[in-house]
C-alpha cells in the first residue's frame, strides 16, 4: 500500500528550528584534532548527552555497497579510535576488502556532530583477548555464542547455545572466539560540526598532510 507522511501527521517540509546553543571559532580549537574530540567529548558527558561513545560506523563492500551501523566506542587517543566487534560480522567481511571508514557521532541535544574519515586496522590477538576479558561474563558469552551478522534459526537457538556455553565454563574463563577482535581507526580527516542560527552552521575541517594537521572552515 502507498502512504505518505502527511497523511500520519508529518508534513516534513515544515518542520523546522534553530540551532542557536553555541558557535564554534577557529579561535577555540586544538591545533591537533584528537585533543578536540577529547575536549568535545568530556563535554558530552557534562553535558549529559545519552550515551556520547555511541557511533555510527560506515564500511563498503568489494562492490562498493555501503552499510551503516552504531557501534560503541571503547577507547581513543593519539593513535586512533578503538570499537571491537566480530571479524567475521558484516562490517568484518566489508574491512577485509575496504580498509576505508568513517565514524559519525550524532550528539543532537547539544547540536554537535563529529565526523572522521580513515582506515581501520586490527588490534593484537593480545589487545582483544584483554578487553574481552574485562567485560561482563554475560558480555563475553553472547560474544562467544553469536555468529554476529549470519541468518538463525530462532532466539531460542541463542539462548540455548548461551546456556550451555555457560555451564560449560562455569569453572573456567569463557574463550574468546578468534573471530572476535577490536580495530584501530587512525584519522586522515576530521569534521568539527556545531550549529548556527539561520543554518550558517559551523563547520572545522581537519585533514592530515606530511605529519601536521591543516584545518579549514567549510561552507554549512
Amino acid at each position: 500500500a502507498e502512504y505518505d507522511s502527511r497523511v500520519l501527521g508529518m508534513d516534513l517540509h515544515d518542520m523546522r528550528r534553530e540551532y542557536l546553543m553555541g558557535e564554534l571559532r577557529r579561535k577555540d580549537l586544538h591545533d591537533d584534532p584528537h585533543e578536540q574530540f577529547a575536549l568535545w567529548m568530556k563535554q558530552a558527558f557534562d553535558m549529559e548527552v545519552v550515551d556520547p561513545p555511541a557511533m555510527v560506523i560506515a564500511t563498503v563492500d568489494a562492490a562498493g555497497v555501503p552499510s551503516q551501523r552504531i557501534v560503541l566506542l571503547k577507547h581513543f587517543d593519539s593513535q586512533g579510535f578503538i570499537f571491537y566487534t566480530s571479524y567475521s560480522s558484516h562490517k568484518g567481511n566489508d574491512l577485509d576488502s575496504n580498509q576505508n571508514i568513517s565514524l559519525h557521532f550524532p550528539w543532537h541535544a547539544v547540536e554537535r556532530q563529529i565526523r572522521i574519515t580513515g582506515t581501520a586496522e586490527r588490534l593484537s590477538r593480545e589487545e582483544s583477548q584483554r578487553y574481552f576479558h574485562s567485560r561482563p561474563r554475560g558480555s563475553q558469552l553472547a560474544a562467544a555464542v553469536s555468529p554476529q551478522s549470519s541468518v538463525v534459526a530462532s532466539r531460542e537457538a541463542l539462548e540455548t547455545a548461551f546456556a550451555e556455553l555457560d555451564a560449560q565454563t562455569a569453572n573456567s574463563e569463557v574463550p574468546c572466539p578468534e573471530t572476535w577482535g577490536g580495530y584501530r581507526v587512525q584519522a586522515s580527516q576530521m569534521e568539527f560540526w556545531q550549529g548556527g542560527a539561520n543554518r550558517l552552521h559551523n563547520r572545522f575541517r581537519y585533514t592530515h598532510t606530511q605529519n601536521a594537521w591543516q584545518i579549514d572552515r567549510l561552507a554549512p
